[in-house]
């Protein structure tokens, strides 16, 4: 085990950040020898020849110049050390460390600026200065595993232009802000990609950038190759599925795929397949991305909670999504989770349905199937104003990490107002990092709160219920009602998986309605009382058989 001394030199006493750099090297492996505040130039050197450091980190968060004249006599005295092997880093204020960078002594140094995991990533050896894209991972695996425990983090990203969305991936890249860009590409794209004769220029731009050919894909993938080198990814389209997939992976190595199961498609106005045919569609991209290895999320659940669906029918849809990604062969299935939806559910009762959506999928887990937890911040819940913004993105990101969640997406604070620009994405990354660092110093366990966990078991049985529904509507010569399209697209029809926002839709009921009931999303009766899911069903079942 390699071993670290340090220490804040000279007459300086702040040792917050010796300290955490300490931290983090425990980390990523390293012995640690703390030599506390105010500790002479011959103090670290004996200490290091005692300890026979590794690397020595020293610290000076005082006047620039009198910082400058210290360090140059460190400088002096700890040269045999360095000509001998030893390592030498630094940290300090901006001012102090512009002082100490122009020494060139130190292997690195540090001014505060820095993310958690660049400084990790040195402490693991990563060269400083020297880092290119061999340094980072370029899976999301690999990625998930490098930065634990800090979750990776993504966010959405397109302008309306291809020239505006390349220099905005530059600069999010260089400012190390994220592991992931989302591609934001505009509705075009997504549905009529290989059909120009279907495209209107009026929509050129509408949500997000107008990609339109295989070369503007290698154009964006190319602009992240700086900084951290990002990963990439981009919505899976409406149609043409499996095309787009075989481009997406010779274009941007694309970090994972993302599909629903009953979405994306005439039901909801964003594709051209109807319901069963979409669920067919979507089933095969899941098994082909499977086939090569590429993660899957099913982007399933929000879509419901998002349209005032009840809890219950939020946890189903997420045990749908896993069920379904195991069972067309996806190794790696990444849940995700969307907070805040509807908005109106609290915090407790929020938790509370992802847990449950946890338990529901933890049993499918083996040595074939992986689980990898992503949460983000609900779309809708956020407020114009730009301080109450972000003041709900931190507070929503660190209930989140109650979860402990692998990928964290950024929904950035400015999306109640207009589509993050490269800047918008930096200044969230940078709250997101917070409210993270702060919980993983020691986050309460707000899981084990009774309520909490009484909501958890009601809705894992109220879940059980709607799955014996789904499967009841099938005759017997279905071999598992749970992937079968024309099932699950009947389970939609007849109100089995509804929303009170799919009233009038030709694809389903829309009869249920919903409230917010102690903080939790829940189904109630013509009066407005909370009904069960058995009584909910009990009709819609009898009617159906």
């Amino acid at each position: 085990m390699k071993t670290i001394v340090a220490g804040a030199v000279g007459e300086c006493v702040h040792v917050a950040g010796v300290f955490n750099f300490l931290r983090l090297a425990e980390q990523a492996g390293w012995r640690t020898v703390f030599l506390g505040p105010a500790v002479s130039i011959d103090e670290v050197i004996a200490a290091a020849k005692r300890e026979d450091a590794d690397l020595v980190g020293v610290s000076y968060r005082l006047t620039p110049e009198t910082g400058e004249r210290l360090l140059g006599e460190f400088a002096e005295a700890a040269d045999e050390l360095r000509q001998s092997g030893v390592r030498f880093a630094f940290g300090g204020t901006p001012p102090v460390a512009e002082r100490a960078e122009t020494l060139g002594f130190f292997e690195i140094v540090f001014d505060g600026t820095e993310n958690t995991d660049e400084i990790l990533a040195y402490l693991r050896g990563q060269k400083p200065g020297a880092m290119d894209e061999s340094d980072f991972p370029q899976t999301t695996v690999e990625r998930i595993q490098w930065k634990a425990p800090y979750p990776i983090l993504r966010h959405h990203y397109g302008q309306p232009t291809l020239e505006a969305t390349l220099k905005g991936i530059r600069q999010i890249a260089e400012a190390r802000a994220l592991d992931v860009i989302s591609l934001g590409i505009d509705q075009e794209a997504q549905e009529n990609f290989f059909h120009p004769e279907r495209q209107e220029k009026r929509r050129t731009g509408a949500g997000g950038v107008p990609v339109r050919s295989p070369e503007d894909y290698r154009a964006l993938y190319e602009a992240s190759r700086t900084g951290n080198y990002p990963l990439l990814r981009s919505y899976s389209g409406t149609d043409d599925f499996i095309r787009l997939a075989e481009m997406y992976a010779e274009t941007i190595n694309i970090a994972w795929c993302a599909i629903p199961i009953f979405w994306f498609n005439q039901m909801d106005g964003r594709g051209p397949w109807g319901l069963e045919d979409s669920i067919r569609k979507h089933q095969e991209v899941m098994a082909w991305y499977g086939q090569h290895d590429f993660p899957v999320e099913l982007n399933e659940p929000h879509h419901w909670g998002m349209r005032d669906a009840p809890d219950v029918v939020f946890v189903v849809s997420a045990y749908l999504s896993a069920y379904n990604a195991k069972a067309f062969g996806v190794r790696d299935y990444i849940a995700q989770m969307m907070f805040n939806s509807p908005p109106g559910t609290s915090d407790a009762m929020d938790l509370a349905k992802m847990l449950a959506c946890l338990r529901m999928t933890q049993p499918l887990e083996d040595e074939t199937f992986h689980i990898w937890r992503q949460t983000r911040t609900g779309l809708l819940s956020y407020p114009l104003q730009d301080d109450a913004a972000r003041a709900h993105l931190a507070a929503s990101i660190y209930l989140q990490m109650a979860v402990k969640p692998h990928i964290v997406h950024i929904v950035g604070h400015t999306e109640a107002h207009h589509a993050a620009t490269a800047e918008d994405i930096i200044q969230a990354s940078r709250m997101a990092r917070q409210a993270i660092e702060n919980a993983l110093k020691g986050q309460p366990d707000m899981a084990q709160d009774p309520k909490i966990q009484e909501r958890v078991e009601e809705l894992l049985r109220e879940a059980d219920v709607t799955l014996q529904a789904i499967r009841s509507i099938a005759t017997d010569d279905i071999q598992d009602p749970l992937t079968d399209p024309a099932i699950l697209s009947k389970a939609v029809n007849v109100g089995i998986m509804d929303a009170p926002h799919l009233k009038n839709n030709p694809f389903a009921r829309g009869a249920i309605q919903t409230r917010i009931v102690d903080g939790a999303c829940v189904a109630v009766d013509s009066a407005g009382k909370p009904i069960s899911e058995s009584d909910r069903l009990h009709q819609i079942l009898k009617e159906e058989l």
